[in-house]
């Protein structure tokens, strides 16, 4: 079975994702998933994992924004009965019950400082050190992690370690937004549409030509995660039905609005220009301020991700 058939899409960017990840797959390398959140990256990990020599083997989540700095450690690595107070037995960690699988660190972003030291160590040496142990443990566990955020920013602000990002950074792999990728809003509600009909034992509505329009010229800041949500609720209350403009929510219909009345805020000057070299200064630009990101560079200029990384290449260009 073709995993990566789960994620759906055949826009241009997304292609060259998937391509990219199916060879990380077939290898053992440590992965850094990045992508702006409800970009689907849980959903890419699983389809690595389930295409990797492990796929037979353990495939354990942990979201680190969501436990207290407290017992990250513990529910890592694992605790020693009478290493803390409440620590009544001792209890495997997270590394210990993915032994001979992979273990998805989502937001690793949020990993407190206190403990990339020792996620480092693991990635350098196999070995891992329960809470309250003074000899470390050896698992064979490979890692996947994912962050919706800049780490060069983070590091920049000491909340997050220099060499643990290189020792994860080996093959890093980049989620296009929505945005990005509007070619494949079509063939996304489709799919959830046929989907949620299924599971909520309904009949599926449809969009008309106009709604589609809205969809496509909407900037999707929830990407992914907001357009299955907006289907899921529409299958729901327009069974069905055929979905208007006039039923979308506001945040649509105003957004659609707002691109007809807008006017071009910038004069040809009486001399002329040159539009090569206007072109290549606002890349710079754009880069720039999003300190190198080309998604959100990409997004500023109004133009995909693709048509970016060409113009990067023609120009010469990158970001000071």
């Amino acid at each position: 079975m073709d995993y990566f058939s789960t994620i759906i899409g055949q826009s241009p960017a997304l292609e060259s994702l998937i391509r990219s990840a199916r060879i990380v797959a077939s290898t053992d390398v440590t992965v850094l998933i990045k992508g702006e959140t409800g970009t689907g990256k849980e959903v890419l990990a699983n389809a690595i994992q389930k295409s990797s020599s492990r796929a037979n083997k353990a495939f354990i989540t942990l979201n680190c924004a969501t436990l207290p700095e407290s017992l990250v450690e513990s529910e890592l690595f694992g605790h020693k009965k009478g290493a803390f107070t409440g620590a009544t037995a001792n209890k495997e960690g997270l590394f210990q019950a993915a032994d001979g699988g992979t273990l998805f660190l989502d937001e690793i972003n949020s990993l407190p400082v206190s403990i990339q030291g020792k996620l480092l160590r693991f990635l350098e040496s196999g070995e891992c050190l329960s809470v309250g142990d003074t000899k470390p443990y050896t698992v064979n566990v490979r890692v996947i992690a994912a962050t919706n955020s800049d780490l060069h920013e983070q590091i920049k602000r000491g909340e997050f370690r220099q060499d643990l990002y290189y020792r994860l950074n080996v093959v890093p792999v980049e989620l296009p937004t929505l945005q990005d990728r509007s070619e494949d809003i079509d063939a996304l509600v489709k799919y959830f549409l046929s989907h949620f009909a299924k599971e909520h034992n309904i009949a599926a509505p449809s969009f008309s030509r106009q709604a589609m329009k809205v969809l496509r010229g909407y900037q999707w800041p929830g990407n992914i995660r907001e357009l299955r949500n907006l289907c899921e609720r529409l299958s729901i209350l327009l069974a069905g039905r055929v979905i208007e403009p006039e039923n979308l929510p506001y945040e649509f219909v105003a957004s659609a609005n707002s691109n007809k009345v807008e006017k071009s805020n910038f004069t040809l000057p009486a001399l002329g220009l040159q539009l090569e070299d206007l072109e290549a200064d606002l890349i710079h630009q754009a880069l720039t301020r999003t300190n190198g990101n080309r998604s959100k560079s990409a997004r500023l200029l109004g133009i995909s991700r693709d048509t970016l990384l060409y113009r990067i290449q023609k120009y010469g260009l990158a970001a000071s």
